[in-house]
């Protein structure tokens, strides 16, 4: 008998739970939005998107905020961002086992509705740790020259909005979790382990690799912790 491997067994866990997540939760997704409309920047249809968003909220939470510190919070995200990522898993440039599936049906079409309904969300998040965000605070805001690692605000924006125009991405009230996990992704090469020149990373892929790998272990803790607060 052919014994199914742990990471299939989570994986099939993972696509029945937001499933059936989708079921109970698109008719009030779909209502709460109801009278949004459609968001200029990107296009997409927010009310389409909210019921759409039903199945990934399984993982990221009623309204894009997630419960699970390593899922990321997708409420209030830049809808540039959002597609841009989208479009990354689905081309298998950034590689994820339980997006794999989800994001291989979308269309075009879907993708824009579903990053115009994340982008009008209000995101909402656990406090910053008190011993680490000053300190996290003190790099956000005016880096540090010595080891030449520019301000997070100056792509980021003074209260983690993001740049919409740049595709910066927004940071506000995000799981210090996941931040670590992608700032060390970016340290060490494997955020966008399937780039190829034929199918690049982010556009500013290249720009966070290089801040990364400047940063120390406590860097990253710190501003990790303080972008969790920020709201």
């Amino acid at each position: 008998m052919k014994v199914a491997s742990l990471g299939s067994i989570v994986l099939a866990a993972c696509l029945a739970g937001a499933a059936s997540w989708a079921q109970e939760n698109a008719p009030a997704a779909a209502e709460g939005a109801a009278a949004t409309g459609t968001e200029s920047a990107g296009g997409g249809n927010v009310q389409s998107g909210a019921t759409k968003a039903a199945v990934c909220g399984a993982c990221h939470g009623p309204s894009g905020n997630s419960a699970n510190p390593e899922w990321p919070n997708l409420a209030g995200q830049s809808s540039v961002y959002v597609e841009e990522q989208l479009r990354l898993f689905k081309a298998n440039v950034r590689n994820n086992p339980v997006m794999a599936p989800l994001v291989a049906p979308l269309t075009d079409v879907d993708i824009k509705d579903l990053a115009a309904y994340f982008a009008t969300q209000t995101p909402q998040g656990l406090e910053a740790d008190p011993s680490y965000w000053e300190a996290g605070e003190a790099l956000y805001r005016r880096g540090d020259k010595a080891r030449n690692i520019p301000a997070c605000i100056a792509c980021h924006g003074p209260i983690g909005r993001g740049n919409l125009a740049a595709g910066y991405p927004a940071l506000r009230a995000q799981h210090s979790v996941y931040t670590v996990k992608q700032l060390n992704d970016y340290a060490n090469g494997t955020r966008y382990p399937g780039a190829t020149p034929q199918n690049p990373a982010g556009k500013n892929a290249p720009i966070m690799a290089t801040i990364a790998k400047r940063l120390s272990a406590e860097d990253v803790r710190n501003v990790s912790s303080y972008l969790q607060g920020m709201r």
